[in-house]
């Protein structure tokens, strides 16, 4: 009897002990500029051990508790010393109980030097995963997850695409002329419902199973690195999905913004989405903060980037994916959302450990003065550097739809992108900027042009030369589109034909596409392997005139490559007269018609037979 009272007390001390579940990040890397590195370590009371290292080059500089007992986080020194491999983190408790944690520093695969991100050179292929291809059905299912169901029928439900289905479609997406891929968030969302789009996260460290796993994910990088196609990540430091491990054990009392009424079941405070606060000198406090610690729903608590375990936290996860991933940049959602003076700091601690990188961040905003505000570089009033290299072009896109839809009149229809370039005296870097038809959360541009085939064209060909990194969305290039229900997510998220096994049409391999399918996507391949190679257009000098008659010139130029694009909006033929564009400098030079192959010599007049885009280059 007393033997068994004896097992039963050492069973109880036992389980009343440190249980570590987390230490994030899972792992870290020697000869970071920056030596320091903050762990997040989560287990049952794990507060009340005091913790210890014994590794050369590696020291416990600080030792932080946190209101919850389950949290510690630990900062680190890792010197030049530090050598790559395991250690010992032992967690000692009062009474000489010792629980032990082997963590691993590796060494970095290449210099912070060649993580190169994506630029001006590139054209970005954006891609819903969910909705892309299933390369492995076996996935589609996870029973341990809150969303246990598949229905293609249903345009907000999981439809199976995954990791392993962009994997084995890269050759089509290196054939087209892409140069990077960024892919939605890939990292778990065991939300219970619509948590296909991946921007709910529930780990910032684990890939959704229904996508793969992160070996996948590293082959994806490493397959896409082969054909040299960059791999962007899209980040979210906002929020994260509400069924997010630590939203049932937050480790600090300000870890979330209106923490108190979340967690006394009151309802929370909605962002008022007025991110103009960020540069209004007018702006009240209370204005401020609810743009800022709003909730965008109920099911996405809002991040409190303020507390600087958090800050911590998301900049280091940042690197760890860069390093894991081989990343050729990020793109980072709902950018002016979170708290500015940390994703300065976010911005400014990653471009700092890897000075070629580049990061994008979305300002959905048509005012050129507030994208130009969130670039690096930009003369802020109030001394604002954001360390952003790039911010996203909506302003430019709404002018472009706008600039092909309208009548031509004064100040509209083609003026519309006359005046939106002219724009770019305001910018820092205006070829950092991303320029784009469309994105997962608006109509395809192909519905926005009122299925204009032409206009499609005119616009696709005008983004693609423009001085700017442009940014495609999936099967923009089959003429996809939302026209049953314009501006529904599900629907502009529309699984890509081919994707799936037993698909009656194959995009991939051009089965049972259309004939102006057909045409539209050997158009986009066209242009996209010139450019791949054109510096005219990567990096060159840009020229363009005032519309005139419903036709707007703009030229490229580098060195002895020039690139003329026109766009035409008139139905009727029109003989355009050159003499009005003898600064170019191509009189009686022989050009290439990029679209035809037809040679011409520049003088004259020009025949445009029809409405659309004409591309001559002197590269014969």
């Amino acid at each position: 009897m007393k033997k068994m009272f004896f097992v039963l007390v050492v069973l109880i001390s036992l389980s009343s002990f440190a249980q570590i579940q987390r230490v994030e990040p899972p792992n870290w890397w020697t000869g970071f500029k920056d030596q320091d590195l903050q762990l997040l370590v989560y287990g049952k009371e794990i507060g009340k051990t005091v913790p210890e290292i014994n590794y050369n080059g590696v020291s416990i500089e600080e030792v932080h508790k946190a209101d919850s007992p389950n949290y510690l986080f630990i900062d680190l020194s890792i010197s030049e010393e530090a050598k790559p491999g395991k250690f010992d983190i032992r967690f000692k408790k009062s009474g000489g109980k010792t629980e032990v944690f082997k963590y691993e520093l590796k060494a970095r695969q290449k210099p912070a030097e060649d993580y190169v991100g994506f630029d001006s050179s590139d054209v970005i292929y954006l891609i819903t995963p969910d909705r892309f291809a299933n390369g492995d059905p076996s996935n589609d299912i996870n029973s341990s997850l809150l969303e246990k169901t598949i229905d293609r029928n249903n345009d907000y439900a999981r439809h199976g695409g995954d990791i392993r289905g962009i994997i084995n479609h890269l050759d089509y997406i290196d054939t087209l002329g892409f140069t990077a891929i960024w892919s939605s968030p890939l990292l778990i969302n065991d939300m219970k419902n619509a948590s296909y789009h991946g921007y709910a996260m529930t780990d910032f460290y684990k890939v959704d199973p229904r996508f793969g796993t992160l070996a996948e994910y590293k082959e994806l990088a490493d397959k896409a690195g082969e054909r040299g196609i960059k791999l962007i990540m899209d980040q979210v430091a906002n929020h994260v999905g509400i069924e997010h491990w630590w939203m049932k054990d937050l480790p600090f009392t300000d870890w979330i913004n209106y923490q108190e009424r979340y967690l006394n079941g009151e309802k929370t405070v909605y962002s008022s989405h007025q991110r103009t606060t960020n540069q209004d000198m007018y702006a009240s406090e209370g204005d401020k903060k609810r743009m800022t610690e709003g909730w965008f729903v109920d099911t996405m608590p809002d991040l409190n980037q303020e507390n600087p375990y958090m800050a911590n936290y998301l900049t280091q996860n940042s690197i760890w994916w860069i390093e894991t991933l081989g990343l050729g940049g990020i793109r980072q959602d709902t950018y002016p959302y979170p708290d500015k003076e940390f994703m300065s700091d976010w911005a400014g601690a990653i471009m700092t450990e890897y000075p070629n990188f580049n990061i994008v961040g979305e300002e959905w905003s048509y005012n050129p003065l507030l994208i130009r505000y969130w670039q690096e570089g930009a003369p802020n009033k109030d001394g604002y550097d954001s360390n952003l290299k790039s911010t996203m072009d909506f302003a430019m896109q709404a002018n472009i739809v706008a600039a092909l839809n309208e009548e031509e009149n004064w100040g509209s229809g083609l003026e519309k992108i006359y005046a939106g370039l002219a724009n770019d005296f305001a910018y820092a870097s205006p070829s950092d900027i991303m320029i784009f038809p469309d994105n997962h959360d608006m109509s395809r541009i192909y519905t926005q042009l009122g299925e204009s085939i032409p206009k499609a064209k005119m616009a696709l060909a005008y983004i693609l030369m423009l001085p700017r990194i442009p940014q495609i969305y999936y099967g923009t290039e089959i003429l996809m589109n939302d026209t049953a229900k314009p501006g529904d997510h599900g629907l502009i998220r529309t699984d890509f034909p081919g994707g799936w096994k037993n698909d009656s049409v194959n995009a991939f391999t051009g089965k049972n596409l259309s004939k102006v399918q057909k045409e539209m996507q050997t158009y986009l391949k066209l242009i996209l392997n010139y450019r791949k190679n054109s510096e005219a257009i990567q990096q060159g000098e840009t020229i363009h005139f005032a519309p005139e008659n419903g036709v707007y010139l703009l030229s490229r130029s580098s060195g002895n490559e020039k690139v003329v694009l026109i766009l035409n909006k008139n139905e009727e033929p029109v003989n355009l007269d050159l003499e009005r564009f003898e600064e170019l400098g191509l009189g009686g030079q022989n050009l290439k018609n990029l679209l035809t192959g037809e040679k011409m010599i520049w003088e004259g007049s020009l025949a445009l037979p029809k409405m659309g885009a004409y591309i001559f280059t002197t590269k014969l």
